[in-house]
């Protein structure tokens, strides 16, 4: 069965995107940690990271890269935290979290954000990529 993911990256799911070529997609997480909190998926399902190739591995990173760039620039934050945890969905996902304390990182912390946030926080990260 088609991880939560693999439905939003085929468009049967609707996502705040905010970039997307060939092999990945960024968007908000819908239950962020903090304002900004992007998730960075390839577009193949995968399980593991590290069972990814390590080529394709590390064009996930560099995709991150350039989310995590923009969304330093766009989100006031000291620095954009990076996580993979992937017990919650069984495809690969990179976190990109904007912290201004360590307990940004927790993730029983929630933001609770409307529809027209998210999509002003997409759009600013959008104008800095």
């Amino acid at each position: 069965m088609a991880s939560i993911f693999t439905k939003i990256i085929n468009g049967e799911i609707p996502c705040y995107k905010i970039a997307e070529d060939e092999q990945f997609i960024a968007f908000l997480d819908v239950n962020p940690n903090t304002i900004g909190h992007t998730l960075c998926v390839p577009k193949q399902e995968i399980n593991k990271l590290f069972e990814m190739e390590e080529d394709h591995y590390l064009a996930l990173m560099k995709f991150s890269r350039k989310i995590a760039l923009g969304l330093e620039k766009a989100i006031p934050c000291k620095r954009i935290g990076v996580a993979v945890v992937g017990l919650e969905v069984p495809h690969v996902h990179v976190h990109l979290i904007p912290l201004q304390d360590m307990d940004d990182m927790r993730f029983q912390r929630k933001v609770s954000l409307s529809k027209d946030e998210f999509e002003a926080t997409v759009q600013k990260i959008k104008n800095e990529l």
